[in-house]
């Protein structure tokens, strides 16, 4: 690796979770099977996320779903996201704390700046927040907020959380303009929170490249997913930026045939471990720095899997 493949530095977590030219595996929350209900059981829920770190995996994803709303079909952890971020700060000690995402738009930047440095600071460092516009329309009513304008608000309450890491800032944004002499705390332990941006969030390629800590986006073929990733290191070059990292979410079912062959379920795949590692290997090299796995379709037992993901496929990986 040479100075110019360096991610930058921003916390703990982000420096733990993202090394340049090698992949790093999270698990994402609930850590659980529920094929048939949109809730979760939430079952073991803590002592779950404290094995993920005992058995060496890089982070624990939770999601922002404020509402179930039955025409999406997942409801998510039930958990406030930056509540539950501190209950996982008390539990663990080493494993990064991500958010996959956080609805700027439905939010005001000010609590979400304040709990997220709340979280990164109590955590040690831990915090890696991602964000996105959202994509559920049936939340924005009861929030009393535009649908059609959610690119717009995105926009608006990135760049206050930003602003807010500052001290003493001012400025004008939509959402509110500090003018008096006033100052967030906590301040970031990095200086400033690592955003990663979900998908398009309705914003150019070019917006994502200039302003994100790195970007999250979905499982496609490994030739697609070569050619995605190969369009946004250029556009971050192309904007004078450093190097930014890559993850991406995966939906596993792990069978009990170390060598079944790949069949598609909803944004993964059920297969065999060696499959899987053979996989995670091919996206490794085309430059997905990191993977979220999601084990709601699993049907094996929740702990035998994570210990199986630990004992053969972390090592390939280290």
């Amino acid at each position: 690796m040479t100075e110019s493949d360096a991610f930058q530095q921003l916390n703990q977590g982000y420096n733990a979770v993202f090394r340049p030219n090698q992949l790093s595996l999270g698990i994402v929350v609930p850590i659980e099977t529920y094929t048939h209900s949109p809730v979760p059981t939430m079952d073991r829920h803590l002592e779950r996320a404290k094995l993920v770190e005992d058995l060496g995996f890089a982070a624990l994803w939770i999601r922002d779903v404020p509402f179930n709303v039955p025409s999406f079909g997942d409801a998510g952890q039930p958990f406030d996201p930056f509540v539950y971020l501190g209950m996982l700060a008390t539990v663990t000690n080493r494993v990064a704390l991500c958010t996959g995402s956080i609805i700027l738009p439905l939010r005001h930047p000010a609590h979400v700046a304040k709990a997220a440095a709340t979280a990164d600071v109590l955590s040690g460092g831990r915090l890696i927040l991602g964000v996105a516009s959202g994509d559920r329309p049936d939340e924005y009513p009861a929030l009393n907020v535009s649908f059609s304008e959610r690119d717009v608000r995105f926009r608006e309450s990135f760049a206050y959380i930003r602003q807010m890491s500052q001290d003493w800032p001012r400025f004008d944004n939509a959402f509110g303009a500090p003018r008096v002499p006033m100052d967030m705390l906590p301040k970031p332990t990095g200086g400033k929170i690592p955003m990663l941006v979900t998908g398009s969030s309705r914003q150019t390629q070019d917006w994502i490249a200039t302003h994100s800590d790195g970007w999250m986006t979905y499982p496609r073929n490994t030739a697609m997913q070569a050619n995605v990733i190969n369009e946004f290191r250029r556009r971050v070059a192309d904007a004078g930026q450093p190097p930014k990292p890559i993850m991406q979410p995966l939906h596993i079912d792990l069978v009990a045939d170390d060598d079944a062959r790949p069949q598609p379920i909803h944004l993964g795949m059920r297969l065999g471990i060696n499959v899987l590692r053979a996989y995670l290997k091919s996206i490794e090299a085309i430059g997905v720095n990191h993977v979220g796995i999601n084990l709601r379709f699993n049907q094996a037992d929740t702990e035998a899997t994570l210990e199986r993901l630990a004992t053969e496929i972390l090592p390939a990986f280290d």
